[in-house]
Parts: structure tokens; C-alpha cells; sequence
């Protein structure tokens, strides 16, 4: 978010020189700065053996598959939301939650944060807000997710980390 009015009093903020962050609204009459924020949000690619859960949700990409993702809840730990996420919409648990880096959406002011997880127990019971989950070959994921950058980024670490140490 960018801030132009002061959230505290409503006051129009102005430009301030803050060294080396540059120029940041400035609130005079709480002289106080107000720094962008980027919503942030998880994604995860869930393994379960040579698998990797896609969810197909047509608001996202009509033509993708996606990993498992959501908004970070207010209060809560990144390997919370990652949990919650995958039990909220696809309906099972996860275990051995590893971060894999970061990415940021400009247009949408949003900071993705990527992660990889095992499958750890569960049937697959597809929330109301996917249209479908599955488990595909992770070799083939990459076929399913022609304008999902992020994610193609993301199984493209993992697949290389398969060939470097053998593991997912």
C-alpha cells in the first residue's frame, strides 16, 4: 500500500528525505513516516512422493494451474498461513515446511513468499474456492502452468534441487 493521507489524523502527506530510504510520506503533524507495505502472501508447493498438488482457479489463470496460496492473516507466522492454506483448500496437512525465496508483484503491490512442504496426511477435500486439485507428476507441472511465472519458477527450483541432492 502507498500511503498519501495520514492513516492516524487524514492529513495530505508530504515528501520527506529519509537518507538512504529517499523520500517517504511524512505525517508533519505526527511527524511520522509512512512506509510502503506490500500485502504479503504465501505459496507452496506441496510434494507427496514424485507429486505436486496444482488447484485450478480460473480467477488467477484461465489457462494455468496454481499452487496452493493465500494472504498472510493478520497475527500470524508465514508457516501458519502455509498450513492453513493447503488444509483450507485442498483438506490435508503438511509437514517439513522449507522457504524457498521471495518474488513481488508490482501491479498488485503484493510479496510473495515460496515455500515447498511434504504431504503428510489426508484425502484431498477441494474447498468451495477451487474449481479442482490434483496431484500430477511433478515432472509434468510445469506443462500445466504456462502463465503462472511464479510457480513455474518455483517447481523449476525444486526440480534442481532434485538433481543436485536427490531430494524434493
Amino acid at each position: 500500500m502507498k500511503f498519501e493521507f495520514c492513516p492516524l489524523c487524514g492529513e495530505k502527506l508530504i515528501d520527506k528525505y529519509s537518507w538512504d530510504e529517499g523520500y517517504i510520506p511524512y505525517c508533519e503533524k505526527h511527524d511520522m513516516m509512512f512506509f510502503d507495505t506490500p500485502k504479503p502472501c504465501v505459496v507452496v508447493a506441496v510434494i507427496k512422493g514424485n507429486e505436486v498438488l496444482l488447484l485450478k482457479q480460473s480467477y488467477i489463470f484461465k489457462n494455468s494451474k496454481v499452487l496452493v496460496s493465500g494472504y498472510v492473516g493478520q497475527n500470524e507466522k508465514v508457516e501458519d498461513t502455509v498450513e492453513r492454506e493447503v488444509r483450507e483448500e485442498a483438506g490435508i496437512e503438511v509437514e517439513n515446511i522449507r522457504y524457498l525465496g521471495s518474488d513481488f508483484i508490482e501491479n498488485k503491490e503484493i510479496l510473495m513468499i515460496t515455500y515447498v512442504a511434504d504431504y503428510k496426511s489426508g484425502e484431498i477435500k477441494k474447498s468451495a474456492e477451487v474449481e479442482d486439485v490434483m496431484w500430477i507428476p511433478i515432472n509434468e507441472a510445469l506443462s500445466h502452468m504456462k502463465e503462472n511465472r511464479i510457480g513455474k519458477n518455483i517447481i523449476k527450483k525444486i526440480l534442481n534441487n532434485k538433481q543436485q541432492t536427490g531430494t524434493y
